[in-house]
């Protein structure tokens, strides 16, 4: 289309964007498990220790990798209409993939200092950043169809939207939250349970009828 600058697939398009993703997520994933280590050579009782050191480590661990694949399963879902990409697409996708990458930090600040508030308050920011990014990514090729192969259902993408939002509103709303009490502002995220429970299913469902015969 004249007036927009398009990037095809085998000029290094959304094909590309997607394999670049891809590396950078498992990267991201491979290094959370870093910090999770016992030394070697402990007595019975130096063990243990060790163990229950290493504990918050691992809670850490569990929370970033179930958020990193959730965005990286909403990454997939994105792009699975996509076959080209222009600028805009491309410098989003760059910062969406960078907050990724920059996720192991804030894990370790949360797995050793879980209990200082600027610790959790940058978890929380860095979260809300990383569903940021992605939500103005998601917006953006839904507003291009010409870069899809097929269009975006609007009700697909307005549910990933909700779900993206309640992402970062969750998030956000802790950060300042962690400076009032860092262990509420953790049990505030639980709220994303029910609403996650909600638009998973939703989405399923608008992603079934949307490949339905006939559909729009």
């Amino acid at each position: 289309m004249i007036g927009h600058q398009r990037v095809r697939d085998e000029e290094g398009g959304s094909a590309r964007l997607l394999a670049l993703s891809d590396g950078v997520f498992a990267i991201a994933l491979t290094l959370l498990a870093l910090d999770i280590s016992v030394p070697a050579g402990l007595n019975p009782a130096g063990f243990r220790h060790a163990l229950g050191d290493v504990t918050p480590n691992v809670w850490a661990y569990a929370l970033s990798f179930l958020v990193i694949a959730a965005f990286w399963r909403g990454h997939h879902q994105i792009f699975q209409y996509t076959s080209e990409v222009d600028g805009t697409v491309i410098r989003l996708g760059l910062l969406s993939l960078g907050l990724v990458a920059l996720m192991p930090f804030p894990t370790t600040l949360l797995a050793e200092y879980g209990d200082q508030p600027q610790a959790v308050a940058v978890y929380c920011g860095a979260v809300a950043a990383m569903g940021a990014a992605q939500l103005a990514l998601t917006v953006a090729l839904w507003k291009r169809p010409w870069l899809c192969s097929a269009a975006l259902p609007d009700p697909v993408v307005r549910n990933d939207v909700i779900d993206l939002a309640s992402t970062v509103l969750v998030f956000a709303v802790a950060v300042p939250l962690a400076f009032v009490s860092p262990t509420g502002a953790k049990l505030w995220w639980a709220v994303l349970i029910p609403v996650k429970w909600v638009t998973g299913r939703r989405g399923k469902r608008l992603r079934v009828a949307a490949q339905q015969p006939g559909a729009t």
